[in-house]
Formats: C-alpha cells, sequence, structure tokens
C-alpha cells in the first residue's frame, strides 16, 4: 500500500521539520509499544484523544463515556519515515473494521480512528483508507476508522507510557502485543530500531 509522502525532506543545515499523527487503534500500550521500535519515531505518548472531559483519568475513558479514545500521539522525522508507512504499520497492528472493538477490547474509548494535526495529512489519509479499502484486503466489511482533526489530547497517566517496554512479561503484554511486534518486525524489519 503506497500513498504520497506528504512530507519534505529536510534539507541538509536546516531545521528538522517534525510530523505528528495520534492514532487510535484499541488499547494504546499497543500502539505505542509499535511505534516506539519504528526507526524514525521521535515520540510515542500514550494519551486519550477527542471526547468532551478535560483531563481524564483512564478509569472514567475506560468507562466509556467520555468521548474519547485510548489513542497515541506519535511525532516522527519525515526525512526517515513518511506517512504511507506510518499508516501501513498502523493499519498492520489493528482491525479498521470492527467499530469500537480490538479484540476482547471492546467500548468506544477502543475504536479506530487517525487523528491529524496537520492539514496536509487529510488528503494523504483519505487516499491511503480509499486504496486499501478497494484493494479487497479486509472483505467486504467496510473499514470504519474515523478520520478528523486532533481536538484535543491529554497524556495518559505515567504508568500507561512505554508500558511493554517495562512490563514485557504481563500477561496482556504476551498474549496481545508481543504477536504484534512478532508481526511487525517480520513484514517491517527495515523499518524498525537497531
Amino acid at each position: 500500500m503506497q500513498a504520497a509522502n506528504l512530507n519534505p525532506i529536510t534539507p541538509p543545515g536546516a531545521a528538522m521539520q517534525l510530523s505528528t499523527i495520534t492514532l487510535a487503534g484499541g488499547c494504546f500500550w499497543c500502539v505505542e509499544a509499535a511505534f516506539d521500535a519504528v526507526d524514525g519515531v521521535l515520540e510515542a505518548t500514550s494519551g486519550y484523544a477527542q471526547g468532551q472531559v478535560q483531563q481524564p483519568s483512564y478509569e472514567q475513558v475506560c468507562g466509556g463515556r467520555t468521548g474519547h479514545a485510548e489513542a497515541v500521539r506519535i511525532r516522527f522525522d519525515p526525512a526517515k519515515l513518511g506517512l504511507d508507512v506510518v499508516l501501513d504499520l498502523f493499519f498492520t497492528i489493528h482491525d479498521p473494521t470492527t467499530p469500537n472493538r480490538q479484540g476482547a477490547d471492546v467500548g468506544p474509548q477502543y475504536r479506530s480512528g487517525i487523528y491529524f494535526e496537520q492539514p496536509e495529512h487529510e488528503a494523504g489519509v483519505r487516499a491511503y483508507i480509499a486504496q486499501l479499502a478497494a484493494s479487497g484486503h479486509y472483505g467486504a466489511a467496510p473499514i470504519v476508522t474515523e478520520i478528523e482533526p486532533l481536538r484535543v489530547f491529554w497524556p495518559a497517566e505515567p504508568y500507561h507510557q512505554r508500558y511493554f517496554e517495562r512490563h514485557p512479561e504481563q500477561g496482556y503484554c504476551q498474549a496481545v502485543i508481543a504477536p504484534k511486534m512478532h508481526k511487525l518486525q517480520h513484514r517491517f524489519a527495515d523499518k524498525m530500531r537497531a
């Protein structure tokens, strides 16, 4: 799957121009672990996107009534990692055809979403999803990923940050995150950090 790389390459001697996008694809531990392992990602922060409650707690968001999605705000170097590759990685680690659900994680906080901060990303995201839908990769199932400008992002509590890195032996990490990481390492070996 290829979409146009909408990010300019930084000329030598120029200040690095970073791109930022926020992705929701189920439990934020999974999405964060995946992007923490990718070369060109400078920061992946678990948190709560969109929603109506200011500074929500994990417990509030898990109640499914705040309107937030568990999400990861990703800052990346477009000279190393194009938006198309970011989207390839994202759609490899989650199912965009299940509304408000990823595996056993159920509720509106687990929806699939792409929240852009840079307006030029919207066209690239929409084109990518249209191409993905037309490819038949998901059969007749529609892609339900919401695409919106990022309205608000609240970083999650510190104990959620880099969760997989700090707790690889934890049951959820072994059962859910580790297989996704294996899949990424197999499919995107050239994009993973050394």
